[in-house]
């Protein structure tokens, strides 16, 4: 009998940074490796990422991180981690894998350790194995993983919905996911993001007669923005535009590559010839399919929108379709969009998220699965805390206890004994890892708080020189600020300041002797007290002392 932890190092109580851990006594399992953007008060940070120590602790015990689609919530950290661990063994299905090697090329990351997998093909770990089982998500190739063990399986659904007139790649093996049931499931682990929406997401996820019907009614260019690559919503689009004599552009390379890839491929059934270079962009009966190069959502379209774009302009005779959902934290990007636009006297067409869905599991699905797979422990993951909570309802509503019903958080451990869950209040570190530009984990709270401060206060400098021998100052102080007052308005206001720090530097400072440290910390606080009083800001206070 085994001793099984399964936690999550993200993508509890949030949505994406999806990461979750099933350790099999010494076996370590993981299950996708996502980021999530960063929302409006993370100030220059572009995305962020689980932290990995647990995997640097423990790597010699990992058998493989395990891929369940190409989406950045599921394998977004995955170059970021192979930076420090590049021996861990990827495994994917063909499409999704095609995606990663695009993203470790775009890092120069070279991984002799991607291992192709095909659904229903067991890849056998010891006494362990893994089954990958097809499931209908919005990419090609999407699966979900079960963990077979000696007490049972594990099953990690990833995203997923049902479907029937979804075909091919996209189709889920019901017959498979309900023979796992039968073979007795321990734990399923399944995603919780719309939890809490009645019925069936199909078919509330189709958009194909909405697309008809805008390019009918539409003249001149059609800006058509989504998020990331959700292919089958992009066949939909592809599907409407071949009635037409309309051709293509693709703003965004990673897109570009992905469909492009992807047509080659047979994921995608599309005429190349139709899809023109970013030069023909401005031509009034091109359809623009625009996503985000590994950004905050929406990041090109508010470049384009904004008019920083060196390639693309908005006309008054375009249309802008806003085909991605608005997540929670980015309500106010969009907002600016919707304006910006709006002043720009250009067409907005904006998808409804009641009317059309992203293809995540509704309620009906998530009852279906419970009903398919019937495990002994519950275990809702991807979403924020509330959609875990809806989730673990719903599995009560099937006949589940409410003690077999694991609602966690990052870090939790639920451990489980021989078949059963035991409370050990067992936990692991957890935290973010902010990736700023090129740099990880050198972004912390207190550098936000410092953007925070700089962008609502501005900065104040207070430099000063000594001199060495005798210690009397030869100039200064001189108080220089930005993005604090407009001096020119306040010149009383900088003179006054100057008297407090020179009389602070005075207290300070002997013949043979200075304090440098009592000298920054009194300029600090008593002119910040000082402009505070005048003026209700805070600025950045930054103390520069030299001698000459």
């Amino acid at each position: 009998m085994s001793k099984i932890k399964i936690f999550g190092l993200g993508g509890l109580n949030e949505v994406g940074k999806n990461m979750y851990v099933v350790e099999v006594d010494k076996d370590i399992f993981i299950l996708d490796a996502g980021l999530k953007y960063a929302d409006d008060k993370m100030l220059g940070v572009d995305y962020i990422i689980p932290n990995y120590n647990y995997l640097k602790e423990n790597a010699s015990r990992i058998q493989g991180i395990f891929i369940t689609h190409g989406h950045d919530e599921q394998m977004g950290a995955l170059c970021d981690i192979l930076k420090e661990l590049p021996d861990l063994k990827i495994y994917a299905t063909r499409f999704t894998l095609e995606i990663i090697k695009e993203e470790l090329e775009s890092e120069n990351l070279k991984n002799t350790n991607l291992v192709e997998i095909k659904p229903h093909k067991k890849i056998i770990f010891g006494k362990n194995s893994v089954f990958p089982i097809s499931l209908t998500h919005t990419v090609p190739d999407a699966v979900g993983y079960v963990i077979n063990t000696e007490d049972g399986a594990i099953f990690y659904t990833g995203n997923f919905i049902f479907d029937s007139t979804m075909l091919g790649a996209y189709k889920t093996d019901i017959g498979k996911l309900a023979y796992v049931g039968k073979q007795g499931v321990l734990c399923l682990m399944s995603e919780s993001l719309y939890a809490d929406k009645p019925g069936y997401t199909a078919p509330n996820h189709r958009t194909a007669s909405a697309l008809s019907t805008i390019l009918d009614n539409t003249e001149g260019r059609l800006l058509y923005n989504i998020y990331q690559a959700q292919l089958y919503r992009i066949q939909e689009l592809f599907n409407e535009i071949i009635k037409t004599d309309r051709k293509v552009v693709i703003v965004g390379k990673r897109l570009e590559k992905v469909i492009l890839k992807a047509i080659d491929m047979k994921y995608v059934d599309f005429d190349k010839s139709r899809i023109c270079s970013i030069h023909h962009v401005n031509d009034d009966n091109v359809v623009v399919i625009i996503s985000d190069e590994r950004e905050k959502p929406f990041s090109n379209l508010q470049r384009i929108v904004k008019g920083y774009d060196k390639f693309t302009k908005i006309k008054n005779t375009d249309t802008i379709v806003f085909a991605s959902p608005i997540y929670d934290g980015m309500e106010k990007t969009a907002t600016d969009i919707f304006d910006e636009i709006a002043k720009k006297d250009a067409n907005l067409i904006v998808f409804p998220m009641k009317k059309y869905l992203s293809h995540h599991a509704s309620s009906e699905d998530l009852m279906l699965m419970l009903n398919l797979i019937n495990p002994k422990y519950y275990f809702p993951v991807i979403g924020e805390y509330r959609h875990q909570f809806e989730n673990g309802e719903l599995a009560m509503k099937v006949g589940m206890d409410k003690k077999d019903v694991i609602l966690n958080l990052n870090g939790d451990v639920a451990y489980f004994e021989n078949g059963k869950l035991i409370e050990k209040g067992m936990k692991v570190p957890v935290e973010d890892i902010l990736i700023d530009g090129t740099a990880a984990g050198d972004v912390g709270e207190l550098v936000l708080k410092d953007r925070e401060l700089l962008s609502d206060n501005g900065i104040v400098i207070v430099t000063a020189t000594l001199d060495k021998a005798t210690k009397e100052v030869l100039a200064g102080p001189e108080v220089l600020t930005r993005g604090f007052i407009f001096v020119k308005e306040n010149i009383d206001l900088i003179k006054e300041a100057e008297k407090i720090s020179l009389s602070v530097i005075d207290e300070n400072k002997k013949p043979n002797y200075v304090d440098f440290t009592k000298i920054k910390s009194g300029i600090r606080d008593k002119v910040g007290k000082y402009f505070y009083d005048q003026t209700g800001c805070k600025p950045m206070i930054l103390i520069v002392i030299g001698e000459v």
